[in-house]
């Protein structure tokens, strides 16, 4: 029974230590395989290192084209310039003391001036009239570089185009109009009227609505501001 007891032991033992150079091996092994894949990686590394050296020193040794780099500084410059212009633009649209009301209230005058005349008034009021302030009306009518005498001009010129007027009564339309009173006499003097004429064309516009003796056709006419002797004109040019 002794002997059975030892011999265990000494297989035990034996196992043990086959056990135990097994496991060294397997380390060992394993240890080997560790510092080859350590090496082995070292060496791509120094592959990818001299491989991007290369790239860069090639790249040093591009052979630049003169033209391009002018071509391209040529292009630089253009767009820094462009950038400058674009900017001083801008400072200067924000710079502007002008509102954008009155602006378009100049814009507004000036629209009307290539229609018809205006008085300085009148064309004031117009504005006024559709909702501009009066701050921005003045502005407008101000700086819209309107000649009011040659305005009361073609005013009274468009007058005439539409009915018969006498001198006076010319002028007096024009100061309805708000004209100022020297205004309208520049209109009336330089509108280029036959008064006569005028008074012959009236003298026929009173007839064709209404009967009128000699005497009260031309005591009308004088109304309306004729002197007596266009009047008289008028009145025997229509056949009195």
């Amino acid at each position: 029974m002794k002997e059975k007891k030892n011999n265990k032991k000494t297989l035990i033992i034996v196992f043990s230590i086959i056990g135990g150079c097994i496991l060294l091996a397997f380390v060992t092994i394993m240890f080997v395989i560790t510092m080859k894949n350590i090496s082995s990686l070292g060496n791509r590394e120094n592959s990818s290192v001299d491989t991007e050296e290369k790239v860069e020193q090639d790249d040093y040794d591009i052979d630049y084209d003169d033209d391009d780099i002018d071509s391209d500084s040529t292009n630089k410059n253009d767009y820094y310039e462009e950038n400058n212009n674009l900017n001083n633009n801008s400072n200067n649209y924000g710079s502007s003391s002008v509102s954008i009301s009155k602006q378009n209230a100049l814009k507004r005058a000036k629209s009307y001036l290539n229609t018809m005349a205006f008085s300085y008034e009148g064309l004031k009021n117009q504005l006024e009239f559709e909702q501009y302030s009066e701050e921005d009306a003045t502005y407008a009518v101000d700086n819209c570089g309107a000649n009011w005498n040659e305005q009361a001009l073609k005013k009274a010129k468009s007058y005439l185009n539409t009915m018969a007027f006498s001198y006076k009564g010319l002028i007096k339309q024009l100061e309805y109009e708000k004209f100022t009173t020297e205004q309208a006499t520049y209109g009336a003097d330089n509108c280029g009227a036959d008064w006569n004429e005028q008074a012959a064309k009236k003298a026929k516009s009173y007839l064709n609505v209404m009967s009128f003796s000699r005497d009260g056709l031309i005591s009308q006419l004088e109304y309306e501001g004729f002197t007596y002797s266009q009047a008289v004109y008028g009145v025997t040019a229509n056949g009195y």
